[in-house]
């Protein structure tokens, strides 16, 4: 009797951790796996799907590190990570599961309404220090900016900064949801975050990447049009070792089901 009974628990053990799995990483892709795996669970209750975040790079570390079975993240694999993976004996298979425009936010009572890309340069290089520079009131500027563990630090340095360093002292921010609650209660202040973040706390700007000439209001419709200038690719990355295991999950996110979810969530499907 004790035997069949260890036995049953040993079966149940097997089950229980070939249905769980652990995802980790970005913070900006948070509320869509989320959202997802709540839908996902509903669906499997045999499933059990937990999701952490604390950026891109605490996502590639814990994948190899073997503490998560998913990174999530706002930006793709470095060479050096993916080299660090593979001498570790992980092969790593990249998925695109939707596409996040970022939305660069002010105080609601700014009365600035858009910016070129060298603006924001400028801003968050240090050059550009009162709003009064960019046609605003004689008020000091405020920049926020994410942790350099996150890959939107990365791909805003990238994309809008042209690999140019932020300016020293900037407020570094652990978290997307704590840019948009300083930026909101700070007159001066301006920052950057993906479009599942944006609540009334903020006022979003419209960009131009063409030196003036057009200005671009960030929304899923104009990142799914390719007007909007700043889009990057959110990913999944796991090890094929582990395919059984993330596929199901990962195939619910493609299906139709799962890019409905990626709409509703603020991001443009890959659909």
């Amino acid at each position: 009797m004790k035997k069949s009974i260890l036995i049953l628990i040993a079966l149940i053990t097997i089950v229980f951790s070939s249905n769980a799995q652990k995802i980790k990483g970005s913070d900006t892709v948070l509320p869509l796996s989320q959202k997802a795996a709540e839908n996902y669970m509903k669906v499997n209750p045999s499933a059990v799907v937990t999701i952490t975040g604390g950026g891109s790079g605490v996502g590639i570390s814990s994948l190899l590190a073997g503490t998560t079975d998913i990174a999530q993240t706002s930006r793709r694999i470095k060479f050096s990570e993916k080299q660090k993976l593979k001498q570790n004996g992980k092969d790593i298979r990249e998925v695109i599961v939707a596409y996040d425009a970022l939305a660069v936010v002010v105080h609601p009572d700014n009365k600035v309404t858009k910016l070129t890309r060298e603006q924001l340069e400028g801003i968050f290089t240090g050059k550009i220090t009162n709003w009064k520079q960019v046609g605003g009131a004689d008020l000091k500027i405020v920049p926020y900016s994410r942790e350099t563990s996150s890959g939107t630090y990365e791909f805003f340095k990238e994309s809008v900064l042209k690999n140019k360093n932020y300016m020293s002292g900037i407020m570094s921010m652990p978290a997307t949801g704590a840019i948009i609650q300083s930026v909101g209660q700070t007159k001066g202040a301006i920052g950057y975050v993906g479009l599942a973040y944006l609540n009334s706390s903020v006022k979003t700007v419209h960009i131009s990447y063409d030196e003036g000439k057009q200005y671009t209001e960030p929304s899923v419709a104009n990142a799914q049009n390719k007007i909007y200038p700043v889009v990057r690719p959110l990913y999944f990355y796991y090890d094929t070792k582990l395919e059984k295991t993330v596929k199901p999950f990962i195939d619910y996110i493609l299906s139709n089901e799962g890019q409905k979810i990626v709409s509703e969530v603020g991001f443009v499907n890959i659909k």
